[in-house]
């Protein structure tokens, strides 16, 4: 018997119009559960309203239909969900690596953060790098020190945008193992935006595939063991498959 799973998530009937001249249409008739805990890729082509949807669930975009976290309407940001995004502009220049992961904790009125700070800093491999700026760090460091002030909030939805898009594929692999080593060793929902097929695959528990238009195509499980072996034939299959669905 297959195991019922929680939604941490429910969408229903989500639409989303930019009033734009003519209007856009981003986002049509999208009934979606994300559970607790798992790792969803949302996954398509530029202009299919990946990063909409991914707004919406934030909180920074008002929408058509229904969206609840924890059972709870969403209408503005929330201290329960934090977003990654792909530019590297997205710390504090002026703040050092360990300023800027304790900045949301201090907006937080969070008095006891040095603890939580050193641990994030461990948990993504920048130990040494405590007193160094944003401009002395590379592409793949910028946003490990993101991941980690977003992971300082305790959010218990992570929403990352392509955070990975802009990072050569080295890196891009590399930083994709520690975002799951991080995801298996703390208790939390991820939902990443991507238009790369194969990420999807090594990430996700789940992959929904958004077509033009805003409607979603597909929704495949990834019946995969961690950590993924892209050589394997199911992993094969399974990118074809998604492939057939992008074109």
């Amino acid at each position: 018997m297959k195991t019922l799973k929680n939604a941490k998530i429910k969408i229903r009937n989500l639409s989303k119009t930019y009033n734009t001249s003519p209007p856009v249409k981003a986002l049509e008739n999208i009934k979606l559960d994300v559970y607790e805990n798992e790792f969803l890729c949302i996954l398509g082509p530029s202009g299919c309203g990946k990063t909409t949807l991914l707004r919406v669930i934030a909180g920074f975009e008002p929408y058509e239909g229904e969206v609840l976290v924890n059972g709870k309407p969403v209408k503005t940001p929330g201290p329960d969900r934090f977003v990654v995004f792909q530019e590297f502009d997205q710390l504090l220049p002026w703040k050092t690596v360990y300023r800027n992961i304790e900045f949301g904790l201090y907006l937080k009125g969070v008095e006891e953060r040095k603890e939580a700070v050193i641990a994030m800093i461990s948990l993504v491999g920048l130990k040494g790098f405590e007193k160094s700026y944003p401009h002395q760090l590379s592409g793949g460091m910028k946003q490990r020190v993101a991941i980690a002030r977003a992971l300082a909030m305790s959010p218990s939805v992570l929403l990352m945008d392509e955070p990975f898009g802009s990072l050569d594929a080295q890196m891009r692999r590399k930083l994709q193992d520690e975002v799951i080593q991080i995801w298996r060793k703390i208790a939390m929902t991820v939902i990443f935006v991507t238009h790369n097929i194969r990420e999807s695959v090594v990430l996700g528990s789940r992959v929904v595939v958004l077509s033009r238009g805003g409607r979603v195509k597909r929704i495949a499980e990834v019946d995969l063991p961690y950590p993924r072996d892209p050589s394997c034939s199911k992993f094969g299959e399974l990118w074809k498959k998604l492939m057939e669905d992008i074109e």
